[in-house]
Order: structure tokens, then C-alpha cells, then sequence
């Protein structure tokens, strides 16, 4: 599963207290399940998630956990089942790399603090690190603005952009849209988060799984100058007026891999 977070475009969250939601989030579509543990469980239901998650992953379902972060009542005994199991972790508020060194599993860091982002580089340079992820609610919340003000945290995505680039990983997912009353606003968030050079999104309900997919897949009009940047052959050429050189090239073979 390790390898596959690497190339994830849609994950999904399911609270740690509703088992009845696990199956059918696994059959949703989405390219991986977040089991939560962390946010949307309470206090009086976190020992009843965490039974959930370690029954659900006893019978050979596959997950990624969010645990609560290092500090809290919870932490321990969320990283006991997690090792047990020896799955992917989602790590929240990460902010030090020796803390997620110290995890000893594959981690999706949540990148969710104005530290987190200050520290982003060496965050996303931790040796297990496979994947970064964006926590825009938190983030927005601690800043004092907006969650859905593009605008005020356009700086922070593109840091986790550069540095999960700087790092050699993936391009990093994109934090939740919480609008669940159409798709307008969903597409434009996908939108936004594509031009930045985010690679996938979380999402919070499986409705939202199709949108986020076709909103990060080449479009026919990519593909089709994909394929005339390769055919042309040269390691310098012109396709529709532009002057296509190496890195151009590298562009459309990585859109051509994605389609």
C-alpha cells in the first residue's frame, strides 16, 4: 500500500467510531481510506474508535490511520494499533521531523500549523515520509481567516508544493472542502489546488471522490498537446507556436503517464 500513496489522487475520511461506514468507504472508489481517529471522534468515543479501526484492519481491511498527535491522551495507544498492523499513518499538526522519524511507518504528514508550514522542507525530508497532505481548516483557524479564502492561504499551499518537490516526493494533497451542497464549489477548489501543483485532494464524503478525480485528470485538449510535444521528437522543437525544449517534454510524458 506503501507505493500506492505515492500516486493517490482521492482519499477519503471515515470517522473511527462508525464501523458500519468502513466497508462501504473501501468500495467507494477512492484511491485510499483515512480511518480518523483524531477530529472527527469525540473524547468519550475515542477508545471505542480505536477498537473499531484495530478489528477492522485485524480482518484484513486496508487503511490509512489519522491518530490524534503526539502530546495528547491518545497518541500511544493510536500508534500501538497502527504498529500492530504496520499501516500508513496520516500524522496531524507535524511540524517536527523527529517526531515522525520516531513514528517508525510510512507517514502522510497533515501540514495544518503556521510551524508546520515554516518547516515544511525538513517535514517533508523525514525518511518515511511518503506523502505530504494539507491541512487547510486548522491552518486557516489559527491565522484567523477563512478556510475557503484561496487567496489567504495561497502562500502555505504553495510551500508545501516547493517543498514536497524540494524532497523528491509526490505533489502534496490538497485539504478538505467542507461545502457539500453541489459541485461548483468543489471544482473550483480542485481547480486551485491543481494550478498550484497539488496532485489530489482529501475528501470528506464519497460524493465528492468523482469530482476530485476528474478534476486532477489530463483533459483531452492536455493529452492531445501531449501527444504532438512527444511526436515532434526533437530535444528543441515547435508545437502551436511554442518552443518546446526538455523540460517541455518531461511535461507532456508525465501528462501522457497520467492519462
Amino acid at each position: 500500500m506503501t507505493s500506492a500513496l505515492a500516486q493517490l489522487v482521492t482519499v477519503l475520511f471515515v470517522p473511527g467510531h462508525r464501523p458500519e461506514r468502513f466497508g462501504k468507504a473501501a468500495a467507494s472508489g477512492a484511491g485510499a481510506v483515512i480511518l480518523d481517529l483524531e477530529d472527527a471522534v469525540a473524547e468519550a468515543d475515542k477508545e471505542k474508535a480505536r477498537a473499531a479501526v484495530a478489528s477492522w484492519l485485524s480482518a484484513g481491511g486496508e487503511a490509512v490511520v489519522r491518530i490524534n498527535p503526539p502530546g495528547t491522551p491518545w497518541y500511544e495507544d493510536d500508534l500501538e494499533v497502527a504498529r500492530a498492523h504496520r499501516c500508513p499513518v496520516m500524522l496531524p499538526k507535524a511540524e517536527d521531523p523527529r517526531a515522525i522519524a520516531a513514528l517508525g511507518l510510512p507517514v502522510i504528514p497533515l501540514v495544518e500549523t503556521a510551524s508546520g508550514i515554516e518547516d515544511a522542507t525538513a517535514v517533508c525530508r523525514a525518511g518515511n515520509v511518503v506523502r505530504v497532505a494539507f491541512g487547510s481548516v486548522d491552518l486557516a483557524t489559527e491565522l484567523g481567516v477563512r478556510h475557503d479564502d484561496t487567496l489567504a492561504l495561497a502562500f502555505a499551499r504553495s510551500r508545501l508544493v516547493i517543498a514536497s518537490a524540494a524532497a523528491g516526493l509526490a505533489p502534496p494533497l490538497d485539504g478538505v472542502t467542507t461545502d457539500l451542497t453541489g459541485t461548483a464549489v468543489l471544482e473550483a477548489d480542485v481547480e486551485h489546488a491543481r494550478r498550484l501543483g497539488f496532485g489530489g485532494k482529501l475528501c470528506v464524503h464519497p460524493k465528492q471522490i468523482d469530482v476530485v478525480a476528474r478534476g486532477f485528470a489530463p483533459t483531452d485538449a492536455e493529452l492531445d498537446w501531449a501527444r504532438r510535444v512527444v511526436g515532434a521528437a526533437d530535444s528543441v522543437s515547435t508545437v502551436d507556436g511554442q518552443m518546446v525544449d526538455l523540460p517541455v517534454l518531461e511535461r507532456a510524458r508525465r501528462l501522457l503517464a497520467r492519462g
